[in-house]
């Protein structure tokens, strides 16, 4: 028996980062993450997992986004009790956000199951997928490894953690597994950064590779540089606020929200900034905020360079951290112009969904998108510029103007993903390459590029599909 990896979440799409690692003498599951997409699909495909959670020996975690982590909580659930392993950044990220999910499906829960009860919707009653003593259980079974730590996690199975750039604690996660007295070493990018983004380090480069399983996202497509987002975000709050209106930004609580801050707070002290309020309305972002700054060793030398000027990169002046519901429904009521920064990213759940229905019937206003947004949510009506877009189940006319800005992805484009391919084969015998959280255009673009370089194995595995080392 050698060593294959079996893919099953995060295949030929970008949501539900799971694949396991089947070695002589271990089953190391990467990823346990939630499939976001249409609420009927997504609750069918995460109310089970496709392998039997007792089996698995280790889990190996590469970063804290929701549809790499969302589904860890149901590994104890399902008699998991093994260690889930991770940075110790990620774990101070996954207690926030593993909190807040099941916080989320108790809400949505009792609203469904209040409209039932009232006859407004036919079908059965939900139940959440797992809850705070399940997200206690989950946590308690993480065991940190920090950067470039080379670490024994199962029987003939060690870790080490390279920086991916991608989010705060992001890892690219390197495997070496014992096969029969040889070493296999297997290189699993999670999700890969951009680099010279601000905040935190470039990614790093692994050496050794047999087999290397990565991202491929935007495989078919380049980033504009950040200086053009902060021109283009710039001339959008501008317009916006000379015509009296405000510019709301649904965000992503990890990483993206971070992001903007940042570029904000850069505008404004290059005095390119309106002289407006800006909200960050999102408990989870301020909770998240607060992760940042107590994990300073990720970030780059800019950052680190301005926490020690005595300047945090997350405040400035007119920012304001939101909490309480009162204040949101104070912001989301007034008609002066403002900045708001609220989650969910891909508009649908949380704060930023009152936002939208208070400004989505007037010119006069702005939706700024600035991350990737999966099919059939409002976000990608909202990114296709629909007239009419459903919000709190209601058909309503989208007068405000839409913006994309896709300049500020956290993820690899295809010249990054190119490079860093052809960097981790100049320095080891990489063999095969597998393509993963990407849709079918993306990774066929990828593909080609790849195979224009002479990489002679390049898949796109389907769900399912397993390669061997």
């Amino acid at each position: 028996m050698g060593v294959d990896v079996q893919f099953l979440g995060a295949a030929q799409t970008v949501t539900g980062s799971m694949h396991v690692v089947q070695t002589p003498e271990a089953r190391v599951l990467l990823e346990c993450g939630m499939f976001q997409g249409r609420r009927a699909d997504s609750r069918r495909r995460n109310s089970e997992l496709p392998f039997r959670a007792r089996d698995i020996d280790v889990c190996v975690l590469s970063h804290a986004h929701i549809d790499h982590s969302g589904l860890l909580p149901m590994l104890p659930k399902k008699g998991f009790t093994g260690q889930i392993v991770c940075t110790p950044a990620t774990r101070d990220l996954c207690a926030a956000m593993l909190e807040d999910s099941a916080g989320i499906q108790a809400q949505d829960a009792r609203y469904v199951n209040r409209r039932i009860a009232r006859g407004d919707l036919d079908g059965d009653p939900v139940v959440p997928l797992y809850d705070h003593d399940d997200v206690d259980r989950a946590l308690a079974r993480m065991v940190t490894v920090p950067y470039r730590r080379r670490t024994r996690i199962a029987p003939g199975v060690e870790v080490t953690f390279l920086d991916a750039g991608h989010v705060l604690g992001s890892a690219i996660v390197v495997l070496d597994v014992e096969d029969h007295g040889a070493t296999r070493r297997v290189v699993f990018t999670g999700d890969l950064g951009r680099r010279h983004m601000p905040i935190l380090r470039d990614p790093e480069i692994p050496s050794g590779a047999e087999l290397l399983i990565t991202e491929s996202t935007y495989g078919d497509r380049e980033h504009d540089p950040i200086e053009r987002m902060d021109d283009a975000l710039a001339e959008t709050i501008g317009k916006t606020v000379g015509r009296g209106g405000k510019v709301v930004i649904p965000t992503f609580a990890l990483e993206r929200a971070q992001e903007v801050i940042y570029a904000l707070k850069r505008l404004r002290t290059q005095g390119r900034l309106p002289t407006v309020p800006v909200y960050v309305d999102s408990p989870l972002t301020v909770r998240l905020t607060d992760v940042f700054r107590a994990h300073p060793d990720c970030y780059d030398a800019e950052a680190r360079a301005l926490l020690r000027a005595g300047d945090s990169p997350f405040e400035f002046e007119g920012l304001s951290y939101v909490q309480s519901v009162e204040d949101s429904k104070a912001i989301s009521g007034s008609d002066a112009p403002a900045v708001i920064l609220s989650a969910s990213g891909m508009c649908e759940s949380g704060r930023v969904i009152h936002h939208l229905k208070s400004i989505i019937e007037s010119r006069k206003h702005t939706v700024l998108i600035v991350g990737w947004q999966a099919p059939h949510t409002l976000g990608r009506r909202l990114v296709e510029k629909r007239l009419r877009v459903p919000i709190f189940g209601v058909e309503r006319d989208r007068l405000a103007d839409v913006v994309v800005l896709n300049g500020f992805s956290a993820h690899a484009d295809k010249s990054d993903l190119v490079e860093f391919a052809l960097a981790v084969r100049d320095r080891g015998p990489l063999r095969r390459v597998a393509l993963v959280h990407g849709e079918p255009p993306a990774q066929r673009a990828l593909k080609a590029a790849l195979d224009a370089e002479g990489f002679t194995e390049v898949r796109a595995p389907a769900p399912g599909d397993t390669m061997s080392v």
